[in-house]
């Protein structure tokens, strides 16, 4: 049978390796409680990030359901009777503010979802400037001991 080579695992001695290591416990408990804060504020954004998204949505909803109604009152009108220049005319009134409102609601739905974004990040800057105070006054309890 082979003799088994030592290792170096054999003769090692963390006790020793140790004598010089000074090891300042962590207040457990406050770092727990940090990340917990942390995490509400992520699931709060989260929260407000899908509120934006379900009204943006909402939105677009109404805005198709507008849109269906004003081509189906454009239709009815163009079934009336009516000389040629008065359809030229209602075709580019109607054209001139289909343009207008389609405008308008891009630039609401702009502002929907930039405002819903704003707020998730608020809640997240305004947390992790809050994490990174806790962070620090932590340190500064551990440093004092």
């Amino acid at each position: 049978m082979a003799e088994a080579r030592p290792s170096f695992f054999d003769n090692f001695d963390v006790t020793k390796m140790m004598t010089d290591f000074r090891f300042r416990p962590f207040d457990v408990e406050a770092l727990m409680a940090c990340q917990r804060r942390n995490i509400e504020a992520l699931s709060q954004a989260n929260q407000l990030a899908v509120e934006g998204v379900q009204a943006v949505a909402r939105r677009q909803i109404e805005m198709a359901r507008q849109a269906l109604e004003d081509v189906s009152v454009l239709f009815r009108e163009l079934a009336q009777p009516a000389s040629t220049e008065d359809r030229i005319a209602k075709n580019t009134e109607y054209a001139k503010q289909m343009l207008e409102k389609s405008v308008i609601h891009g630039r609401e739905i702009t502002e929907l979802a930039a405002k819903a974004g704003t707020e998730a990040a608020d809640v997240l800057r305004k947390r992790a400037s809050e994490s990174l105070d806790e962070l620090r006054d932590i340190a500064k309890q551990q440093s004092a001991r």
